[in-house]
């Protein structure tokens, strides 16, 4: 029986680590078993997005230039604006099989486990803790605050999967330790992505290594 392509959102709040969406959207948009990734940029993100790309007007589409999405995949790809509380993925009625806020900074993460929805980044992730859908938060911030270990225990204990970005220095053989490159950190970070999904690399992958 054939799996139905999957439906993904990824929700971009405003803390730095662009390179993060950028690189995720890429590869989900290559990748043969997602059918549909539907994208948010908060008004946050957009001004983190100009200042790390070093432009001054930047939006969802432009994330998905940086990406090197190609035309046919690029259809994969419904951009909201994080203020259309009238979205598709704004109701539990329109069933996704994951949701992602990359990067997840700490205002957002409060506003997740408070119950706030005044956003669309916001109210899509509340949907999918409702729904019991797998919400993957990676959490960006460092040093932790009471406040944040706080937070990331009460949106874990909601349902949902604190992924933070950080770097795997186990990637590779022994004779690598030490060679990890921010690409490569960009790629072990969507595998583990994939992984909460239960999406499956593939040889032609996006992804550079394996």
């Amino acid at each position: 029986m054939t799996t139905p392509p999957r439906r993904l959102a990824l929700l971009v709040s405003g803390a730095s680590g662009m390179a993060l969406p950028r690189h995720l959207v890429g590869v989900l948009a290559a990748h043969p078993e997602v059918g549909e990734i539907h994208l948010v940029v908060s008004r946050g993100a957009a001004q983190v997005l100009a200042h790390e790309m070093g432009r001054t007007q930047t939006s969802a589409e432009s994330l998905v230039e940086a990406a090197g999405v190609g035309d046919a995949d690029r259809e994969k790809i419904t951009i909201h604006r994080d203020s259309a509380l009238d979205a598709s993925i704004a109701s539990g009625s329109y069933t996704l099989d994951g949701t992602i806020v990359l990067p997840c900074s700490s205002g957002t993460l409060g506003a997740i486990v408070s119950g706030v929805a005044s956003t669309l980044v916001y109210r899509a992730a509340a949907v999918a803790l409702k729904e019991r859908w797998p919400l993957v938060l990676g959490f960006r911030e460092t040093p932790y605050s009471v406040v944040h270990l706080e937070n990331m225990r009460r949106a874990t204990y909601a349902g949902a999967i604190i992924l933070p970005p950080i770097p795997a220095f186990y990637i590779g053989g022994p004779e690598e330790y030490g060679e990890e490159t921010m690409e490569r950190f960009l790629d072990h970070y969507c595998l583990r992505v994939l992984d909460r999904f239960g999406l499956e690399e593939v040889e032609d992958s996006h992804l550079r290594w394996s």
